[in-house]
């Protein structure tokens, strides 16, 4: 079994070139965190700053996510953009259209020099891309994994910690995930978030009312927190779920969508006797839960060109397009890796 503790980003609006290098200097800064040898590093370097240099040059209202996965011992670079995208993507992963005079040829040396790669653009909406370089010699227990999990957290604007936290657990052909939005913001609801987290994570697979009922418990000595607990299992290609408060969950395919309905209630404050719900997990779906810092009225004809991307992908989509700007904002997006 791998429980992996969700990631938190930190953003860099790319409004002035030098936004690109104090985005590099917070990556190299995880990567010295995580005992990257300095061919992985260098590569780092050179992945953000060839995507914040194609941001800065050529893209509207562009930023820069980056993230430690230690579970899976790589960083993640998010580029965000809001247009113009991109009309001919083989033209432009082609070496020789680099975004200008840097060290690399543009979005193929970003391709090569990363573990893991993707990208999706739409004209005139813009393109998310994902990058994400892993230390040499690092066992990626994901790859193997029967789920692919992709994540944006985000602390509200000013301040320095995410009162959202999110955890997930891996164990053959199941997948246990909680997420958790502390009330308000700032380190005290991070405390509360951690607190239900940390819960979750010793006892991922316990069945879902007793984890919420061990997460009310906990979370009495904090502000409390809104919470979505869920549990799929691949081969009954089921999804139960149970909650109380404001993250919200639905599940998504290109025919099929439909939300995860949570009761009200704040854990650790007050909430009902828990009630568990579940549904069926349709072939090639997301599994979709976000805090509200999100807008909940999203329309999933919005990601469905990229339902096959990674899963960070989507979270990023819905990021870009649906946030509230005025709380912290998580996104988890899951999908089954084999049909």
């Amino acid at each position: 079994m791998e429980v992996a503790a969700g990631w938190t980003h930190k953003a860099f609006p790319i409004d002035d070139p030098s936004r690109v290098g104090e985005a590099r200097r917070h990556a190299a800064q995880l990567a010295h965190e995580a005992a990257f040898g300095e061919v992985d590093a260098g590569r780092l370097a050179l992945v953000v700053t060839e995507l914040g240099t194609n941001l800065s040059r050529h893209a509207s209202k562009g930023r820069l996510l980056v993230a430690a996965r230690p579970h899976s011992g790589d960083i993640e670079v998010l580029s965000i953009d809001e247009g113009p995208g991109i009309a001919d993507l083989q033209r432009a992963m082609q070496d020789g259209q680099s975004s200008g005079s840097t060290p690399g040829t543009g979005l193929g040396a970003v391709r090569r020099l990363a573990s893991d790669f993707d990208i999706h653009t739409s004209v005139p909406a813009g393109t998310i891309c994902l990058a994400r370089v892993r230390k040499s010699g690092f066992k990626d227990a994901a790859a193997s994994a029967e789920f692919l999990i992709g994540a944006v957290c985000l602390p509200v604007a000013g301040e320095a910690v995410c009162g959202d936290g999110w955890a997930a657990a891996i164990d053959g052909t199941r997948l246990g995930l909680l997420v958790a939005d502390g009330l308000g913001h700032g380190p005290e609801a991070a405390k509360a978030s951690l607190a239900a987290t940390s819960v979750f994570s010793k006892h991922p697979f316990e069945g879902l009312r007793e984890t919420l009922q061990r997460v009310h418990v906990a979370l009495k000595t904090t502000r409390g927190a809104a919470v979505c607990a869920l549990s799929i299992d691949a081969q009954a290609s089921t999804v139960g779920y149970i909650g109380a408060g404001n993250v919200v969950g639905r599940v998504v395919s290109g025919v099929f969508d439909r939300s995860l309905v949570t009761q009200h209630g704040t854990a650790g404050v007050q909430i009902r006797k828990p009630e568990q719900a579940s549904m069926e997990l349709p072939p090639h779906s997301l599994v979709i839960v976000h805090s509200d810092g999100i807008d909940t009225r999203w329309k999933s004809a919005r990601i469905a060109a990229a339902l096959q991307s990674d899963p960070a992908i989507v979270a990023a989509i819905l990021l870009r397009e649906h946030t509230r700007h005025r709380d912290d904002a998580t996104v988890v997006v899951v999908r089954r890796k084999r049909y």
